[in-house]
Order: C-alpha cells, then sequence, then structure tokens
C-alpha cells in the first residue's frame, strides 16, 4: 500500500534533519516532559501512582491506569466502578534512553478503555545512566513481584499481559525470557509492537530488508537504532546477548502466548516478524499482524488515526476472540497464526 506522497514527503524532510540521538537524547527527554504535562486527564480513567522496590532498593515509579464504568441515573445518582478484564503491565518504547510513563499517559489511557483492561506501566530506568541490563532486570522484577500478587493484591496472575512497543516490545520479550530462565514465575500472555529484536541494524550488513528498505525516511532511521542500542549496551559484548537481542536466543521454546504486531515502514519490520516466526517453529501460539501504511512509533497517535484503531481491533480479536470485521484484512496482512 503505497503511503501518502505528501506525508511521506514530511517523514523524509523530519528523518534528515534529525540530529544524531546521542548527543540529542536529552533535549527529546525535555521535549517530551513539556508534551507529557500538557496531556488532559480521561474521567473514564483513574491514574493512581505507585511504586516497586527493585533488589538494591531502588523504588521504581509505577503508573497504574484503571478504566471506570461511569453510570448516571436520577433515582441512584452518579455511580462510578471499575472496569477490567485484567491487568496489562506496560513497558514504554524510546530506545531505552527516551520516553517515559509521563509521554505515554495518552497511550495508556487509550489502552485501558479499549481493552477494558487496568494499565500498569513502568518507568524503569533508562539509559545511559543506566545501561543494560538494568531495564530489562527493573521490568522483571515488577513483573514477577506483580504475578506473586505483592505488587496488587488483586492481580489475577492467569490475567497478566505484558505489553511494549519498540524498545518496550524488546523488554517484554526479554522478561518472558529471563521467567523461563529463572523458573520465579511464567507470563501467560504478550504483545509486541514493532519490537527491536535483533543486534545489527546496518545497512550494509543487516539480515533484514527492512532495515535498507524504511531506514531512512520513515522517522526511525536505522542511524537511530543504532545510536540507541550505542547508548543502551554496557559493553559490546551485550549486542550478543539474547537479554538484549532476543532473536539471539537458540531456545524460543516455552514462551507466552505472543502477539507480534508491525508497521509497513518501519525498519524493524522484519527482525518482529522473524522474532515470530521462529516463536511459531519453536512451539508457542503465536499471531503476526503487519499493519498496512503505519510507520514506528504510531502508538503515540491520536486514536482517531485508522492504523491505531485497527491495532486494537486486532488485540481485542487476539485477547477477547472479538471477529475483525469483514473487509478489514485490507488495513493489515496477517503473517501467521491469524486464523
Amino acid at each position: 500500500m503505497p503511503i501518502n506522497k505528501a506525508v511521506l514527503a514530511a517523514f523524509k524532510a523530519a528523518s534528515r534533519i534529525k540530529p544524531d540521538i546521542r548527543k540529542s537524547y536529552e533535549a527529546q527527554r525535555v521535549a517530551e516532559d513539556v508534551i507529557g504535562k500538557l496531556t488532559l486527564p480521561d474521567p473514564r480513567c483513574r491514574i493512581d501512582e505507585a511504586t516497586a522496590t527493585m533488589a538494591d532498593g531502588f523504588e521504581v515509579p509505577l503508573r497504574v491506569f484503571t478504566p471506570l464504568d461511569i453510570d448516571f441515573s436520577l433515582g441512584s445518582g452518579l455511580k462510578v466502578t471499575e472496569d477490567s478484564r485484567g491487568t496489562i503491565l506496560f513497558f514504554h518504547g524510546g530506545g531505552w534512553v527516551n520516553g517515559s510513563v509521563d509521554f505515554y499517559i495518552d497511550a495508556c489511557t487509550t489502552t485501558a478503555l479499549k481493552l477494558e483492561r487496568r494499565v500498569v506501566s513502568v518507568d524503569y530506568r533508562r539509559a545511559p545512566e543506566h545501561r543494560f541490563p538494568q531495564a530489562p532486570e527493573d521490568c522483571y522484577e515488577v513483573a514477577r513481584q506483580l504475578h506473586a500478587g505483592t505488587l496488587l493484591a488483586d492481580a489475577d496472575a492467569h490475567n497478566i499481559v505484558l505489553f511494549g512497543d519498540s524498545a518496550g516490545g524488546n523488554l517484554a520479550a526479554a522478561v518472558s525470557l529471563m521467567a523461563r530462565d529463572r523458573g520465579e514465575f511464567m507470563p501467560r500472555t504478550q504483545m509486541l509492537l514493532y519490537p527491536a529484536t535483533y543486534n545489527d541494524h546496518n545497512p550494509a550488513t543487516s539480515w533484514f530488508d527492512s532495515v535498507r528498505e524504511n531506514g531512512e525516511d520513515y522517522l526511525l532511521t536505522s542511524q537511530d537504532i543504532v545510536g540507541y542500542m550505542e547508548l543502551y549496551r554496557s559493553s559490546p559484548d551485550d549486542l550478543h546477548n539474547p537479554y538484549f537481542a532476543p532473536l539471539l536466543e537458540p531456545d524460543l521454546s516455552a514462551q507466552p502466548r505472543t502477539l507480534v504486531i508491525t508497521a509497513e515502514y518501519c525498519p524493524l519490520r522484519d527482525e518482529g516478524e522473524a522474532f515470530a516466526g521462529r516463536l511459531d517453529l519453536e512451539g508457542s501460539d503465536v499471531a503476526c499482524y503487519r499493519v498496512l501504511d503505519a510507520v514506528h512509533g504510531y502508538l503515540l497517535y491520536p486514536s482517531v488515526f485508522r492504523f491505531v484503531k485497527d491495532t486494537y481491533r486486532i488485540i481485542k480479536h487476539f485477547l477477547d476472540g472479538e471477529e475483525l470485521a469483514e473487509g478489514d484484512e485490507q488495513a493489515w496482512l496477517g503473517i501467521l497464526g491469524t486464523d
């Protein structure tokens, strides 16, 4: 599906004037903080603050988004009750360097309301101040406490879903691998939105065509990804660690039921789909969709955008078995396990 020419021209212009992320990440954080503070609350969703204590004593901030059922009648007046089918543990994107729970308030509110689930957003420690493996260790410990019932007493471990976009998708996949390897708990379900799963994003050497096809003109560039990984890693050896790049894991068996969603014009598209294919080949229950005409990072776009609405339709189909409307297949491409 060809992208709109005017939109493509704007993407190209924006992509080519972007500064090196290794030098500009602090300025980007400032801009994201300003945007986060301008977010208006939605009365249909209650937002609470919480923390989770890490092994080193650090308190990881959490933000909890609870969807509300608001009913008003003349007889009984206003009645507000929680309306939740389960809990989504959300790991935000931003290249392990940018992004924050503040920047993702709108996205998490929309997720809570659209999916009728409580969302727990994790403000894990970011690079380069806290390099790999700090972020996955923070996310793992929050997930462990949530599954154990010590973080939120009413959280049902059977109805916890790990969800992350971009670097957050990488962290969700890493947490699932860590959980299997350590044996303390095991997530039942994970959802990875345009995840980073591999370690090589040099167009000259990458295995994946999407790095070359989509690596210059669609906002997130291959150079950005290389820069983010340089800021994230503690040493070159980290590039070969499966918790850093889950597609490198030689054994991807015994993983949660998984939904992978990629974007057509994303440089990470092919590695996300390859990760889904590996999970499928090694015995996991996997569904994978490619959202057409979409670029990396679109979860942060207003929910009126077609590809955002399509993504929530796909997720509700995956989580709750809701049917995909006839004709909607034109808006996405089913890669595998999408019956």
